[in-house]
């Protein structure tokens, strides 16, 4: 089989495709064919050399996220059969062998099975974004532990980075949740993008006050903000509702206006989907799959996700498109459907 892989980190041009043995699947395990293989700013720093420690050093197979194809199963495994349609969560997290391949051998458990009508784009675009953002969602003390029709029915969220791939999600999923969603954009493109995705209203930051436009929409404020840059947590806690929860999902450095914080009884939450717990893990997985399987959870730019494909042979320019900040899900054709 194809594989791309890199053997020190390094700019997107150290990875290189190799023919690989193709391995079989041990007790537990799941071979799936790999239909499209999602790259995601986390996949492209772990080939940098930067992002999150998991103990692994090259030679890897880069990128977390994919879907495919289920093509045999190991020793006690139930609930999938060869020709499944999966998308497939964490491939190459704390492991050498990641979506970039043509088959790749995961535990039963990071394999979740779609209905046949779903798009693999649809299922290459879940994984890190859709999972972060289902635990944004669900971290306040008060809130739900899984997402579900009716389960934000009343709550008001707001998702800084609408156009963003874990802001579609977070905009897609806590629509389907029954929240009434603001975001905010950068651009009339990017407000195009998170108006398709659901989002309620659409506030460009850079041409409105924020703070004014929240508070204009929202009595109460937000019950949860789903934030991507920390500089923005000022004008948060202007407009969190008391007791609110903010997710943060990006890394950095955090300066917090504690006093503001205090006198809402604001909640700062920390989020990486990596590390997450099992339960945690297992509550956004099997939501995230009950939204796409109902048609809840859609891609491309009719959805606010624009899919840029690449061939299996430009894997350099994918990654390159993502160090450059491309608008929307960028994806590698791996093999045919």
């Amino acid at each position: 089989m194809r594989a791309a892989v890199f053997t020190e980190p390094g700019p997107a041009s150290v990875l290189q495709i190799v023919e690989r043995d193709l391995l079989p699947p041990g007790p537990g395990e799941v071979r799936v064919r790999i239909v499209l293989s999602a790259v995601n700013p986390t996949d492209t720093g772990t080939r940098a050399g930067r992002g999150v420690p998991d103990g692994v050093s090259p030679p890897r197979v880069p990128n977390q996220d994919g879907a495919g194809v289920v093509d045999a199963i190991g020793d006690g495994v139930s609930g999938l059969e060869p020709g499944d349609h999966v998308w497939v969560w964490d491939a190459s997290y704390a492991r050498e062998n990641g979506t970039a391949q043509e088959y790749v051998v995961l535990p039963r458990r990071q394999v979740v099975r779609m209905n046949e009508d779903v798009p693999f784009e649809v299922g290459a675009a879940l994984g890190i974004p859709a999972l972060t953002a289902h635990r944004c969602l669900t971290l306040a003390s008060d809130g739900p532990d899984r997402l579900a029709p009716g389960a934000l029915e009343g709550r008001t969220v707001l998702v800084a980075g609408g156009a963003g791939a874990v802001g579609n999600a977070a905009v897609q999923l806590a629509k389907w949740a029954g929240a009434t969603v603001l975001t905010t954009v950068s651009s009339k493109e990017k407000a195009d993008l998170a108006a398709a995705a659901g989002a309620d209203a659409v506030i460009n930051y850079r041409e409105e006050d924020v703070t004014a436009r929240v508070r204009e929409l929202s009595e109460t404020g937000p019950n949860v903000i789903v934030e991507v840059n920390t500089d923005n947590l000022a004008s948060d806690l202007d407009v969190i509702a008391p007791g609110g929860n903010i997710a943060i999902y990006v890394g950095g450095k955090v300066t917090v206006p504690s006093f503001k914080a205090m006198l809402k009884n604001v909640s700062l939450d920390f989020v990486l989907t990596y590390t997450t717990s099992e339960q945690e893990k297992d509550n956004a997985v099997a939501a995230v799959g009950e939204a796409v399987n109902s048609g809840a959870f859609r891609v491309g730019e009719q959805a606010g996700l624009p899919i840029l494909r690449y061939p299996f042979e430009q894997v350099v320019q994918a990654h390159e498109a993502v160090e450059n900040n491309a608008v929307g899900k960028v994806v590698i054709e791996v093999t045919q459907p």
